[in-house]
């Protein structure tokens, strides 16, 4: 079961921490992996559902539970505070949104930004509205984040400020401490407090147009870089921020954010997304929506959006967490609309 948590971890970590290295500590390859928050998960999950479980097989769940792991297919309708709980859990919620909705992009549809929150609540209920509007910032450069966006302009900038959130919180306390003057020897290392005691981000006109001005870009570089060198969670690549740094004469927090989100080493480095070439294709999720689509086309109930979204969740279920795996066919006996017998064949 420990083999298949090496595949949650960052590229970055797994180039030097190798749980075969009498260079490494336990205790640090624990910490690193998150092997033991998903072991805790894990027995949280049986406990709560063990009538369920039981009697399926504990050796079974726990094989599921682990795959599901591994597959990133765990953070399906699970809360938020488990999907921001590690660095895996949140690429595989962005690689799950990309699936889902890819449709979006190729019919080059345009949202609103609750339009996209509503999407992302269907995967994840709890899902607030704050990574949403922060996401809709930088792809609107903190200009009206009522317009609509495009699903790979939002989508990129999302994935961004979803996974870096800690490190890019902290590069704003940088950025307004450097617009309010400060020298770059006496930036303060941002803290959580610090952090929460930020005014809001769209705040007055005049501090927004003074945001928008920007700072230079080899003091930011500086002060970015010397923080790097403490902050002990994900950063961006520091070459790519050091790159986008040294292309322009001033920078503003959002053109940095939009800058970075269009980089494809970021995109690289997170390993959630395809590149932006082979953006729109994925075969196997085109050949789950074909079956879901001939499944609604047949169901009695077919002409309420209800029941596509109810389809949509069945579809997603068969690759969630091992709560709904192993209680599906069940699930579906009790609460079918008389399509049973092709939902059930379709899973053979």
């Amino acid at each position: 079961m420990l083999s298949m948590l090496m595949s949650p971890l960052s590229p970055e970590r797994t180039t030097t921490m190798n749980r075969f290295s009498s260079a490494v500590p336990d205790n640090e390859y624990l910490a690193d992996s998150n092997v033991l928050f998903y072991l805790s998960d894990a027995v949280s999950q049986l406990l709560e559902h063990k009538e369920e479980y039981t009697h399926f097989g504990v050796i079974r769940y726990f094989a599921e539970y682990f795959s599901s792991v591994k597959n990133s297919n765990h953070v399906l309708f699970r809360e938020y505070s488990y999907i921001m709980a590690t660095p895996h859990n949140r690429a595989s919620f962005i690689r799950v949104f990309w699936r889902c909705y890819r449709q979006i992009g190729k019919s080059g549809e345009l949202l609103s930004m609750l339009e996209y929150r509503s999407l992302l609540q269907l995967l994840c209920p709890d899902f607030p509205l704050e990574p949403v509007q922060n996401a809709a910032r930088i792809v609107l450069m903190d200009d009206a984040i009522d317009y609509l966006m495009s699903f790979s302009d939002f989508l990129f900038a999302f994935q961004l400020q979803f996974y870096y959130k800690e490190f890019l919180d902290s590069v704003l306390v940088i950025y307004q401490d450097l617009l309010a003057g400060k020298s770059p020897n006496t930036v303060i290392v941002p803290t959580s407090t610090s952090i929460e005691q930020l005014p809001p981000v769209a705040a007055e006109e005049s501090d927004r147009e003074q945001q928008q001005d920007g700072v230079e870009p080899s003091t930011l570089a500086q002060c970015v870089d010397a923080f790097c060198d403490r902050f002990k969670h994900s950063h961006p690549p520091r070459s790519c921020m050091k790159g986008v740094l040294e292309q322009t004469n001033r920078i503003s927090y959002y053109s940095f954010l939009m800058s970075l989100a269009k980089h494809e080493a970021i995109n690289q480095a997170i390993g959630a997304l395809p590149n932006k070439t082979e953006f729109l294709i994925d075969p196997e999720m085109d050949q789950e929506l074909d079956k879901l689509i001939a499944q609604i086309s047949v169901s009695p109930g077919s002409n309420s959006s209800g029941s596509a979204v109810g389809g949509l969740k069945e579809m997603l279920q068969r690759k969630a967490s091992p709560r709904r795996n192993i209680h599906h066919r069940r699930r579906i006996e009790v609460e079918s609309d008389g399509s049973t017998e092709e939902t059930d064949s379709s899973e053979n």
